[in-house]
């Protein structure tokens, strides 16, 4: 059984030197720390030749007692050199409270941690797309490694899955539109001309828009935690170690799935969307059907479809690159993958609005209004 931990002091040449012995751990000092800071005069060496073994806590006893009076250490082994070098370099203060400063400069400052992380977010996002464009290219080159099961899986999850939802949405949505346009038109005696409200906004935009919206919360937040959980278990790194890569398998699927389906989705919301609005129409305008989709027919042109249909497959891009990519990043714990989620959908979302005014001012400038 290993000897407690003691000390002994003697006089070498008229050298005073504290000898410690036994074991310096935790559950074998005892009262050492207690008897040394009673050792009076303070020695000019300490010895530690005959310590068996030492573990931290005995090493910040030696450490405290060697720096107050900066004493030097003799005799040490190896590991208890490393290890006194390392308590040496943790024995540092700790600022307890922050720093008072002004309300401004953190205003400022968090205005600044703000922009970098955006701007590093952005050249991330680029970057992705780079890689994704090139692991595109080479599923081109050398199509045995199109995973169409992954894809097919993904089309369900995407599109299969949301009907429901988006159906429900773009219904209501459509109600909404055309109940809230017959109130401000019926000041003026022209309640029908909420027929064209509905039949534009959906196809053109809300249509489209309220898709993206709700496939970013619903897919991109799922891409994001899928990929976030497989991060944390390494396996996204075992796939890389047998081979198989994680954008092919993984992010390329999903991007897929996004683009070709958001067309589609769009499409569905705009018509389940004026369905809504010709509904509520005829029951509380008393338009009739008939009426209702010759009006349609009349005021929507067919570019206000090909604008929601252009649209689509580029915010479908957007949603699934932004839940890849934040899925990527996740690393750490577990709490990432929720703050990672978050990121994918709030980023998603406001790049699909970014990008939708960009579109409405490009169609606008050559002529498609």
């Amino acid at each position: 059984m290993s000897a407690p931990a003691d000390f002994t002091v003697a006089d070498d040449d008229g050298r005073r030197t504290l000898r410690l012995s036994g074991t310096l751990t935790l559950a074998r000092l005892r009262d050492l720390p207690e008897r040394l800071a009673a050792v009076a005069p303070v020695p000019a060496a300490v010895d530690l030749s005959a310590v068996e073994r030492m573990d931290t806590v005995g090493a910040w006893v030696v450490h405290r007692f060697v720096r107050d009076g900066a004493i030097p250490v003799i005799g040490a082994s190896d590991g208890a050199s490393h290890l006194l070098q390392q308590v040496a370099a943790a024995d540092r203060p700790c600022q307890v409270r922050p720093t008072d400063s002004s309300a401004l400069h953190r205003v400022l400052a968090e205005m600044g941690d703000a922009t970098i992380t955006a701007g590093r977010t952005l050249i991330g996002l680029l970057g992705f797309f780079g890689a994704t464009l090139l692991t595109t290219w080479d599923v081109i080159r050398h199509p045995r490694r199109f995973r169409l099961n992954a894809v097919a899986r993904q089309f369900e999850v995407v599109g299969v899955e949301a009907l429901a939802i988006v159906g429900l949405m773009s219904f209501l949505i459509g109600i909404v539109i055309a109940q809230q346009g017959a109130v401000q038109l019926r000041q003026f005696g022209a309640e029908v001309f909420a027929i064209n409200l509905i039949g534009r906004i959906t196809l053109r935009e809300l249509g489209v828009l309220m898709t993206a919206i709700m496939v970013a919360g619903r897919s991109g937040s799922a891409f994001a935690a899928q990929i976030g959980s497989m991060k944390l278990a390494e396996e996204v790194d075992a796939m890389r170690t047998i081979g198989v890569s994680p954008m092919e398998a993984l992010v390329l699927p999903r991007v897929m799935a996004a683009v070709i389906l958001m067309p589609l989705l769009g499409f569905y919301a705009s018509l389940v969307s004026i369905f809504g609005g010709g509904l509520y129409c005829w029951v509380a305008l008393d338009i009739p059907p008939v009426t209702f989709i010759q009006r349609i027919r009349e005021v929507v042109p067919i570019t206000d479809l090909w604008v929601g249909l252009i649209k689509a497959p580029v915010f479908g891009m957007i949603i699934a690159m932004a839940g890849c990519f934040q899925g990527m990043q996740v690393e750490g714990s577990a709490e990432a993958v929720g703050l990672r989620t978050t990121s994918a959908v709030v980023q998603a979302i406001f790049l699909v609005i970014v990008l939708d005014a960009v579109f409405a001012v490009f169609f606008g400038a050559i002529g498609w209004i």
